[in-house]
């Protein structure tokens, strides 16, 4: 339960200005259909997370747990300081006349958008962390992208104005740092 929880919290928090929900805001207010875009980013992120869970799983299945212990730890701290360079999306990804119809059009630019992205990269590091329990983060990280994307797609603008994004940001950023200092330090045996 807690590799799900911890998913869920750090990639909640952290896809809170980010590009891939800068993307649904877009989509959202150039579609204005909200039920394919929604099914879009889910599809998307069961995907590109399934994927990043399983690199993430391979890595830990591959290195010793000191060295697993090192790189998780330096990944989080990593993750935590570029929660604080805020992201912006390419209204190109959006422009123009869907070729693959709403959803595919989500499907495709949030699979696209979230490579190499930092929940992406947070994924890899959970899941390399909580090896034994590859499913709940990748529920956990998708329930996280879904809880900061559906209100975006709903809500837009409107939630955009009132959240202080720095705020938010700052605060993702001392929960991956204080994650990678656990780590480093094997409190609670790689907590």
């Amino acid at each position: 339960m807690e590799a799900f929880l911890v998913s869920t919290g750090v990639v909640a928090l952290g896809e809170m200005g980010d590009k891939t929900q800068l993307l649904a805001m877009l989509l959202a207010a150039r579609f204005r259909r909200p039920l394919p875009i929604i099914a879009g980013i889910l599809v998307a992120t069961l995907a590109n997370h399934a994927l990043a869970g399983a690199v993430g799983a391979w890595v830990s299945a591959q290195l010793g747990p000191d060295v697993l212990r090192w790189i998780v730890g330096l990944s989080f701290l990593a993750v935590a300081a570029w929660m604080l360079v805020p992201d912006k999306v390419d209204d190109a990804a959006v422009a123009g006349t869907p070729r693959f119809g709403v959803f595919g059009t989500t499907v495709l630019a949030f699979f696209i958008a979230e490579m190499g992205d930092k929940t992406q990269i947070a994924t890899v590091a959970l899941a390399a962390r909580y090896s034994a329990e590859f499913v709940a983060v990748v529920a956990g990280t998708t329930l996280g992208m879904m809880l900061a994307n559906v209100p975006a797609v709903y809500l837009g603008d409107r939630i955009a104005r009132r959240i202080s994004m720095t705020l938010v940001h700052g605060i993702a950023a001392a929960i991956f740092a204080v994650l990678g200092v656990l780590t480093l330090l094997n409190v609670g045996h790689m907590l």
